[in-house]
């Protein structure tokens, strides 16, 4: 049992005790020195009946290994973990030998502390910077706080980038890819860097990450090179593919998967046109463009759409040219289910988390590199796609797979059973 008693050494006026975090690292060194004996005192145990010729056992107690520190997430503790002494040898002659689970041997930091550095080091914390922002956390000796240890930790992504990007892909078929540019201005020795994102959502209605790349200004080559790469992996031309208005990707998607349909991400619609107005004008603009966005049908999106152009076109004709530009790549989305509308208007799936890349870029000292804000990119898309919401109607995509056809939403089969009926 834990208790707290005064040291005899005195307090300060307005001292209150111990800190609750030297309580906390306290008790946290009890309980994982009670765990460690009781599971050496089970190991002896179960092998207590184990003898040698003598008749002396051959698994005992061996006293207590030299005291070593361990970086908790309550802190930092000192250690002597219990010794035991296993005589026995295998059917090959082989030294049988004790080993803890609880904490193997050599571990000097607990592996989800391990885990959360170079986390923090994504979302915007220095190398530098992890000594005094963690000390107080941790203890003042907690290991592997050191700027070279960071570098150490985040090495390790460039490996598993490189097997990310060379991953079989013939055995997974994706309905819907979600693709975009994405710039960032990590200063570079020439220009900034342009990374080209590709999502995909499999017949199961998962997301799920499939390309991070360096691109040339969202150039129809790089999109090219990028396409034709994936398509040399095995992977076959989605239902439907969800962009912003880079005409780069479209030309590539042409050439590469001519039988996949084009929709135009709304959001990135929506802010050209509204570029194009005056403030003033922009609220009830955008309310009229809402309108369009989630009507109901491809024909209320179309009326909506003549509106638009009748009440702007004589005083802000660029306004409505921007609108109707490449119109029918905007409606695509009224040919696939409903339930699948609010994922397929918007390219928000690849927006939203890389706003923390640009977070990270400011913290970034000096010049950075293309390969580091590549593996940035890639790994903070790799840890958020574990919480990447599934398709809402994930039920109906293997239909579309199939060549099912939908219009406004609807299965076209079942309205003309429905026809039918009445």
């Amino acid at each position: 049992m834990l208790k707290v008693t005064d040291n005899g050494l005195g307090r300060e006026a307005g001292a209150q005790g111990f800190e609750l975090d030297e309580i906390a690292r306290a008790g946290a060194r009890r309980m994982l020195m009670a765990a460690l004996e009781t599971e050496a005192a089970d190991y002896v145990e179960r092998h207590r009946d184990q003898r040698d010729a003598e008749g002396r056992a051959l698994v005992v107690h061996n006293g207590r290994a030299q005291a070593r520190k361990l970086t908790l997430g309550a802190g930092t503790v000192e250690l002597k973990a219990p010794r035991v002494n296993d005589r026995r040898r295998d059917e090959q002659g082989r030294r049988q030998r004790f080993a803890s689970r609880i904490l193997p041997p050599y571990l000097r930091r607990q592996p989800l502390v391990a885990e959360v550095l170079p986390i923090l080091y994504l979302r915007g914390l220095s190398t530098g910077d992890f000594r005094p922002a963690l000390e107080g956390l941790l203890g003042t000796d907690a290991a592997g706080l050191s700027p070279t240890n960071i570098a150490r930790l985040t090495a390790c992504w460039e490996q598993e980038y490189c097997a990310f990007r060379q991953r079989d892909l013939s055995r997974r078929e994706y309905v819907y890819v979600w693709v975009d540019g994405v710039h960032f201005n990590i200063r570079l020795e020439d220009d900034r860097l342009c990374t080209l994102v590709l999502i995909g959502a499999r017949a199961v209605g998962e997301k799920e990450l499939l390309a991070v790349e360096d691109g040339y200004r969202e150039s129809a080559e790089s999109w090219k090179a990028l396409l034709r790469e994936l398509k040399r992996r095995g992977m076959t031309a989605p239902a439907l593919a969800v962009g912003d208005g880079a005409l780069g990707f479209w030309a590539a998607v042409r050439e590469v998967w001519p039988e996949t349909r084009e929709q135009a991400c709304w959001c990135h619609k929506l802010a050209n046109v509204l570029d194009k107005l005056p403030k003033r004008l922009q609220p009830r603009a955008k309310h009229a463009l809402h309108e369009m966005m989630y009507a109901e049908s491809r024909a209320e999106c179309e009326a909506a759409k003549l509106r638009f152009a009748a009440e702007y076109q004589a005083k802000y004709p660029k306004a409505v040219e921007s609108l109707i530009a490449h119109w029918q790549r905007l409606v695509s989305f009224f040919d696939f289910p409903a339930e699948h509308w609010k994922h397929l208007r918007t390219t928000n799936v690849i927006e939203s988390p890389l706003a923390t890349v640009r977070l990270r870029e400011r913290a970034t000292r000096g010049a950075g590199s293309r390969t580091k804000g590549l593996l940035m990119a890639f790994k903070l898309l790799d840890m958020v796609q574990l919480r990447w919401r599934r398709l809402d109607g994930a039920h109906l995509l293997p239909l579309v797979q199939a060549g099912v056809k939908f219009a406004d939403g609807v299965q076209l089969d079942r309205t003309k059973q429905l026809y039918s009926v009445n």
